[in-house]
């Protein structure tokens, strides 16, 4: 784990506080920062997850992603947008940890690759929630998410 999330999660489980670990998939973090239908649903969604003192976690595949739109504005941009990101978000590796579970999901060739990455990116973490807004993916099960669920039937 790194930066403030981790310590904030050692400080609230210290306290004795459940701390639920959500991992957000790209689509959530493109509506929280570039708006959109679905942005008002995130924001809110956030907004019960830090009343919760929740942890967010995503993948440096989201990372990724959301560097793109920033990169044709220049360095300045790409650094400000990383450090938003990683403020408000802990970014797990896609390792060799993560090479099992995605296997695992890679042999339904239902599911692209993309989607196996940040599943199995959930998994090696064992992640409490998974949230998408690809309905499709909501119906999957994965060995150590607990859960996996659309934004509009997230329960925060």
């Amino acid at each position: 784990m790194e930066g403030r999330g981790s310590r904030r999660l050692c400080s609230t489980a210290a306290r004795g506080i459940r701390v639920t670990r959500v991992f957000w998939d790209t689509n959530l973090f493109v509506y929280l920062l570039e708006g959109g239908k679905f942005a008002a649903r995130v924001r809110q969604v956030r907004s019960r997850m830090l009343e919760r003192g929740d942890q967010l976690l995503t993948s440096a595949l989201t990372l990724g992603e959301l560097l793109v739109k920033p990169r044709e504005a220049g360095e300045a941009a790409i650094r400000d947008h990383e450090t938003t990101i990683r403020q408000i978000a802990t970014i797990l590796p896609f390792d060799a940890a993560c090479a099992p579970p995605y296997a695992a999901i890679r042999a339904d060739r239902t599911i692209k690759a993309p989607d196996a990455i940040q599943l199995a990116c959930a998994a090696a973490a064992g992640v409490d929630l998974f949230i998408t807004n690809d309905d499709r993916l909501s119906r999957t099960h994965v060995t150590d998410v607990k859960f996996v669920t659309s934004l509009q039937r997230a329960y925060l």
